[in-house]
């Protein structure tokens, strides 16, 4: 926080000596058409480029050291003290020779694993779950991966170059490695969103390294769903008339979108129905706490930046090549066990396809679990009910 409050105070003050420099260079050269001295003018020009400059530094060394103290907290029990023997650390790792960060948690290292698949694509959650599910980390050893293209890994690869199958081909190394390093034949897997899509990938190209899944704010056809979606914040604008809303969609048409404003175009319907979702009296708990997960000690100045760039560039260029998927004629068969917990009232990733997908769906052993009271995060809506449901698929014998 102290970083970020530094930061754009030296901001501020740099976008107000722009102002004087431009203020100064125009009355110089104000001077000079009328052939009256400017020397003063040039000097003022001068200190204001030197402290710009200085200002300038402090903020570059501002960016780099609050790079260098990004950690995930130790962990501590109820009563504050630190949890002899957990594991916490914020690590970067090479998985298949791309620079990208985890965070791995938990009391007992010798607890099973539970790679955590975050949404988007582009979206970090590394922050968001260690608040909303450090109970789990008293059972597993709780693993957040930033995908390509999202948070800390924004970088670790030109977006133009991210593809399906690089999230596939990541998130099976980073599999390999946490077998490999905890020594643990399989691990468990839970997706959110666009991560509970990815699980279902990785479920299905390599069975025998894992034990079993929950997809969360299940996706599931992303072309249809995204219809659907549309449909519905239309119909919605409309009962609530919201002219201006109606009007933006009507402009932008139904999905599918591509180009370079896909993200805008689709957030035009998505906020639309996660605004009604917040305001739904049945959710509970309802939204992320964006602000806590961006002041969160995780991130950089410049992951904080990058969790926004995430969203919308990744976001943009990754989400027309799901289109085309369709889990209910691509995966229709799994060879790992699969559970689906569903937000009752969730508007983004249609339950109705959720529910379809579920009844078609072979396994050797799958489950349905309804969240009363959430839209399309039960485990930010409802966690203390969806922390007992993971402990009972997963650990329940």
């Amino acid at each position: 926080m102290l970083f970020l409050f530094v930061f754009l105070i030296l901001t501020l003050v740099l976008l107000f000596l722009v102002l004087g420099i431009l203020f100064q260079g125009g009355r110089g050269f104000i001077l000079w058409l009328r052939n009256k001295p400017c020397l003063n003018a040039l000097k003022s020009i001068k200190r204001t480029l030197i402290l710009g400059f200085i200002m300038l530094t402090l903020n570059v060394g501002v960016i780099v050291v609050s790079g260098f103290l990004t950690h995930t907290p130790q962990i501590k029990d109820e009563n504050g003290n630190f949890v002899e023997g957990a594991i916490a650390e914020l690590k970067a790792l090479r998985l298949n020779g791309r620079k990208q960060w985890v965070s791995i948690r938990g009391w007992n290292p010798n607890n099973p694993l539970l790679l955590f698949l975050a949404g988007g694509p582009g979206g970090t959650q590394m922050a968001a779950v260690r608040h909303e599910l450090a109970e789990l980390e008293k059972h597993f050893v709780v693993v957040n991966w930033d995908q390509p293209g999202s948070g800390k890994s924004y970088n670790t690869l030109k977006t133009s170059k991210i593809t399906v199958d690089t999230y596939l081909e990541d998130g099976y190394a980073l599999t390999e490695y946490l077998k490999m390093r905890f020594k643990q034949e399989k691990i468990y897997l839970m997706g959110e969103s666009w991560g509970s899509a990815l699980g279902i990938f990785l479920l299905d190209q390599h069975p025998e390294s894992y034990h079993a899944f929950i997809g969360t704010g299940q996706m599931v056809a992303f072309l249809e769903t995204e219809k659907i979606d549309y449909a519905k914040a239309m119909e919605l604008a409309l009962q609530n008339d919201d002219q201006k809303i109606v009007e933006r969609l009507q402009k932008n048409g139904e999905p599918p979108y591509y180009g370079k404003n896909v993200t805008w175009k689709s957030a035009v319907y998505l906020n639309y129905l996660n605004t009604h979702m917040a305001k739904n009296p049945q959710v509970y708990n309802a939204g992320y706490n964006t602000i806590r997960d961006l002041m969160s000690s995780e991130y950089s100045l410049r992951d904080k930046i990058n969790f926004f760039r995430g969203i919308i560039n990744t976001f943009n260029h990754v989400y027309p090549q799901l289109y085309d998927i369709d889990l209910r004629s691509d995966y229709a068969k799994l060879d790992v066990p699969v559970y689906f917990f569903l937000g009752r009232h969730d508007l983004n990733a249609p339950i109705s396809l959720a529910e379809e997908y579920f009844h078609l769906l072979e396994a050797p052993k799958k489950g349905l679990i309804w969240f009363e009271h959430s839209a399309h995060n039960p485990w930010i809506n409802e966690r203390d009910l969806f922390v007992e449901e993971v402990l009972s698929c997963f650990l329940s014998k």
